[in-house]
């Protein structure tokens, strides 16, 4: 089935992507070896629309790589929006302001490199935010932990979107000692209860895998 998902995603791509800003970020990606795990163009082109629609004018990204779907959100929201993405990889952060730059929109991104429960904390001390967009794609297993400051560094009406909380069927399994799925399941568990937000999710399939994200919106 893979193959045939990637066939229609190179139909979607051709069809409805007239050009892909960040096509170069991932093949600089793929030539230093980095993992495969960036989103797709077809991801990457919604996550820049829903930026849009909602008028974003400050993204918080959380888990950078190279920089792919960075360079979406920074098209997204314009020459006058802010994003601040945060990577833990030095080395992937190296190839990520690279890319950044080579795009033409490193003026309106600020990386933040290391662990992201060290700089959100920071974040928060220098009053940045609240982030009118939030996009936590990074270790499965500390996404509760993202989830909690992301609400704190958003206001009403916040969007936040968290990606890759199917993984082909394992949330499903309540016994698992995968802490990634671990941390996967307590978002749900995190969204379900908490006074603050709605959310929902959408199961994905693409060349890269079954998978989903949770679509979420702060209310009070």
């Amino acid at each position: 089935m893979r193959e045939l998902w990637s066939q229609v995603d190179q139909f979607i791509d051709g069809a409805l992507i007239d050009s892909d800003p960040a096509a170069p970020a991932r093949a600089a990606a793929e030539d230093a070896g980095l993992p495969p795990i960036a989103v797709t163009a077809g991801m990457g082109k919604f996550l820049s629309l829903i930026a849009g629609s909602i008028g974003a004018r400050s993204v918080l990204e959380i888990g950078t790589l190279a920089g792919y779907s960075t360079i979406w959100f920074a098209e997204g929201i314009g020459e006058q929006g802010r994003v601040v993405t945060l990577e833990a990889d030095p080395r992937h952060a190296e190839l990520a302001w690279s890319n950044l730059q080579a795009a033409g929109v490193a003026d309106r991104v600020r990386l933040e490199v290391g662990p992201a429960l060290d700089a959100l904390p920071k974040l928060e001390a220098e009053s940045v935010g609240p982030f009118d967009l939030v996009f936590i794609d990074a270790d499965r297993k500390n996404n509760p932990e993202y989830l909690g400051w992301a609400l704190r560094l958003s206001r009403v009406g916040t969007v936040i979107i968290v990606d890759n909380v199917v993984r082909a069927g394992a949330v499903l399994d309540e016994e698992t000692e995968d802490p990634d799925i671990q941390g996967v399941r307590g978002s749900y568990e995190l969204l379900a209860a908490h006074p603050r937000i709605e959310a929902t999710a959408l199961q994905t399939v693409s060349g890269k895998n079954y998978d989903g994200f949770i679509y979420a919106v702060v209310r009070r």
